[in-house]
């Protein structure tokens, strides 16, 4: 099993290699380039074609690409740990991703953590009162919530609770003043401002989850061997926790694998609609300035969490599923 895992994080390099090359390529190959920023008729051709020197675009597309991985001169690439310098925001690209990259680790990971534990809860508590009222109105809910996409709900949140009510923040990070308050006072304001995107990305997109855990739950309990455990005269706890609890887990398991990349692209809606200095809102302002290296870079990070995002899957399998080892050799 170690073996197996080594081997799928050895492949995950040239997975993310491959991504990676193919985003510069597509970039490069897409009309426009980063010069048109600065261009305009009035322009002499001359100051252009030295903009587009300078950024190194009038080079071939094999030397950029050498030179982006830096294994030739002047060897400044991301083999060195170089991963450019932002076009649009004049800034190195790794002290960009260092800024904003906790922003989004942490909407992301609340997210997932509430999107889980209410799915965990509501599942459970919808199977076992299956076909009761309480059962269709979780079901009716969740149908509704599956259905209405991130950046509507976003718009619904600003206009009840920041518009009409005043609650909570509309836009951004943290407040103007946020340097004046304490640690908890920031703290506070910091969970404040990030309150209505977790509210979208964890809460709204539980419906799969409560949908996920109801159906393996309700499978689990027509098995024979539930029918068998309430013969010997099991208590309904302990057959919960011993028999359907390990045996419904492994789609949710699953699950995570599949919604890192849902939250990821769910993340970049959010960020963009509610402001938030994250991946998801630099990435969609640099695809309209075509700033390559953030384009490049942002795309690597998602790969890569999506990959961790699946090994994170499949070790919670096999620890919840011995059976399930000889299927990771």
């Amino acid at each position: 099993m170690f073996k197996y895992f080594l081997k799928r994080i050895f492949f995950a390099f040239f997975i993310v290699l491959g991504i990676a090359t193919l985003t510069f390529i597509i970039t490069r190959l897409a009309p426009g380039d980063p010069s048109m920023m600065y261009l305009s008729p009035e322009i002499n051709h001359e100051i252009a074609k030295q903009i587009r020197e300078n950024y190194g675009l009038n080079e071939s597309l094999h030397i950029q690409y050498l030179k982006w991985l830096g294994v030739i001169p002047p060897f400044e690439g991301i083999v060195q740990g170089n991963f450019g310098y932002s076009f649009l925001y004049h800034r190195p690209v790794k002290d960009m991703i260092m800024d904003v990259l906790p922003n989004t680790l942490f909407l992301t990971s609340t997210a997932l953590i509430i999107n889980f534990l209410l799915g965990f809860l509501l599942g459970i508590y919808s199977a076992y009162n299956v076909n009761k009222k309480s059962d269709k109105i979780i079901s009716s809910i969740s149908i509704a919530l599956y259905s209405m996409p991130e950046f509507w709900i976003s718009l619904l949140l600003i206009i009840l609770f920041s518009l009409l009510l005043g609650w909570f923040p509309s836009s951004q990070i943290h407040s103007t003043n946020y340097e004046d308050y304490s640690f908890f006072g920031k703290t506070f304001d910091y969970l404040k401002h990030l309150f209505l995107p977790i509210l979208v990305l964890g809460v709204f997109s539980s419906a799969t989850t409560i949908k996920y855990m109801r159906g393996g739950i309700l499978d689990i309990l027509q098995k024979d061997f539930i029918l068998f455990a309430r013969m010997k005269g099991l208590s309904e706890k302990e057959i919960f926790f011993r028999h359907v609890l390990r045996n419904s887990l492994n789609p949710i398991f699953t699950l995570i694998g599949l919604y890192f990349p849902f939250l990821l692209g769910s993340s970049v809606i959010v960020e963009y609609v509610f402001a938030l200095p994250g991946i998801g809102r630099i990435t969609i302002d640099s695809i309209f300035a075509r700033d390559y290296p953030i384009i490049i870079t942002t795309t690597i990070i998602s790969a890569f969490l999506v990959i961790i995002g699946n090994l994170i899957s499949d070790i919670l399998i096999i620890l919840n599923d011995p059976r399930q080892r000889k299927n990771f050799r």
